[in-house]
């Protein structure tokens, strides 16, 4: 529970008191949301979160849902609560399309092993939601027929973040309270930063990627956005576990949650690199400063620890993601070339620049960052940065038209992304408060290997530094 000051999202515990009570059943709730799915399609600009919906599906997983409250045999804490997942996912019936025109012509006829868990756990899954073509981009700038932009709920004249673009924003504009994306460069944690929600980028292999497009096999991790730590909490503990199907997660240590409700933050320590952590706007660093601050006075120590080679790591990073998109993405490039977005085209043509000396030499570098992490975590419980160096930035008219192409921002925005993914370790970012401009700001923990639980526990601390959250301009009550 959070005491709320004025406006809060709506979230999973909130639909449970609804359901448990009987205010409200699963079912009235799916209505409510196909009354919101077609607004929000309607609307100027059209907020372009959910980009496959399907009515009959949604009201089947409803009804089902309702069923079970009355008979008092329900599934999980996720039953009957709406979710969404990334187009990245195999979601039956829809398009597996991956923000592309030529990809997914036929529906799915089979889901993702996440889709699959959602089911199981008795989740209302709403549709499937909006991305970066490919996941070539952290803007979520798609102008392609089938997706266009996906807008921010805070200021719609602004980008979502990429590339889970459509998750985040069906997050914050309240169409669901847990949408799951994933993040092979800051993609679950760019986008949620950017949209004022949290967003969780699990260890490598901790959640399943099978039946997501294995665009990048070293770098991806996949990882729930929603309204609050305490959800991404729930959904982390019924989607993380070794899937026989994704040979990367079959060796994990078995996820818990144990000491994240521990009244304070005694006995952690938290590392800076302050030089590293200052590579960012002044807004932005000014109320990250005031977060770290918050932290201390809770009982965490604040340790100085120095990141070493994070600009080989930068480099590396590129080098071993665009590489294997550019490897797996071969046939697509020579075949359908003509139908990708300009700036995805941009990106494979650059990736096929790098030699097979680069990627060899990339992972020399990722065995080197690995060791250097190891050694920094006999120090410290875990390494704090902002979540983005900057807020959101402006959509322009000629973005809706040929896509956006901005190197520098992509570097930018990537900037405290990047160690996470190429390292595999864990990282959450939590929205801390906004620019003057009212645009969101995040701020990021990492921690060692399998050890989300600490994450979750600083996530809980750090949102009660934010003394109010304001509403997006785009928010729909699902509950009202």
């Amino acid at each position: 529970d959070s005491a709320s000051n004025g406006f809060s999202f709506k979230g999973i515990k909130d639909y449970l008191d609804c359901y448990r009570s009987g205010k409200l059943t699963p079912s009235q709730v799916a209505k409510n949301i196909i009354a919101m799915l077609e607004d929000c399609d309607k609307s100027t600009p059209p907020l372009r979160a959910v980009v496959q919906w399907d009515q009959e599906q949604i009201m089947l997983m409803a009804e089902a849902s309702t069923a079970r409250y009355r008979n008092k045999c329900t599934l999980s804490y996720l039953d009957g609560i709406p979710v969404c997942l990334k187009e990245e996912f195999k979601v039956v019936p829809y398009h597996h399309r991956v923000g592309t025109v030529y990809l997914g012509t036929e529906p799915e006829k089979e889901d993702a092993t996440v889709a699959k868990k959602l089911r199981e756990a008795g989740a209302i899954i709403i549709g499937v939601s909006n991305m970066h073509e490919l996941g070539t981009g952290t803007t979520g700038c798609n102008p392609n027929r089938y997706h266009k932009i996906a807008r921010n709920p805070y200021k719609p004249n602004h980008f979502t973040g990429g590339s889970s673009s459509g998750s985040a924003a069906a997050v914050a504009a309240g169409l669901c309270p847990v949408a799951i994306g994933t993040d092979g460069g800051g993609s679950v944690r760019i986008p949620a930063s950017f949209c004022g929600v949290v967003g969780l980028k699990g260890t490598f292999g901790r959640i399943s990627c099978h039946g997501s497009l294995p665009l990048s096999y070293s770098t991806v991790s996949v990882g729930p956005i929603c309204t609050s730590v305490a959800d991404a909490a729930i959904v982390y503990s019924i989607l993380a576990e070794p899937d026989p199907l994704y040979p990367y997660g079959l060796k994990q240590p078995k996820a818990t949650l144990s000491g994240m409700c521990a009244p304070d933050l005694k006995g952690l320590k938290l590392g800076v690199d302050w030089t590293y952590f200052k590579a960012c706007d002044d807004e932005v660093l000014s109320i990250c400063e005031k977060a770290v601050k918050h932290l201390q006075s809770l009982g965490a120590s604040v340790v100085e620890v120095s990141l070493p080679e994070m600009e080989e790591v930068r480099v590396a990073h590129a080098i071993c993601i665009l590489s294997e998109m550019r490897d797996f993405l071969q046939p697509d490039f020579n075949k359908h070339f003509q139908e990708m977005n300009l700036d995805t085209r941009a990106n494979l043509a650059l990736a096929s620049q790098f030699t097979a000396l680069d990627y060899i030499t990339a992972n020399r570098q990722r065995t080197r960052s690995m060791r250097f992490l190891r050694e920094i975590f006999t120090t410290v419980s875990c390494i704090l940065t902002p979540a983005v160096a900057c807020t959101a930035p402006r959509i322009y008219e000629s973005d809706l038209l040929t896509g956006s192409s901005d190197l520098s921002f992509t570097v930018r925005s990537m900037r405290f992304m990047q160690l996470g993914n190429f390292t595999g370790i864990p990282g959450l970012v939590v929205p801390i408060g906004y620019s003057t401009a009212g645009l969101p700001i995040g701020f990021q923990v990492m921690a060692k290997w399998w050890d989300e639980a600490v994450l979750l526990r600083i996530g809980l601390k750090l949102e009660q530094f934010r003394y109010q959250t304001k509403k997006p301009s785009i928010y729909y009550d699902i509950l009202a």
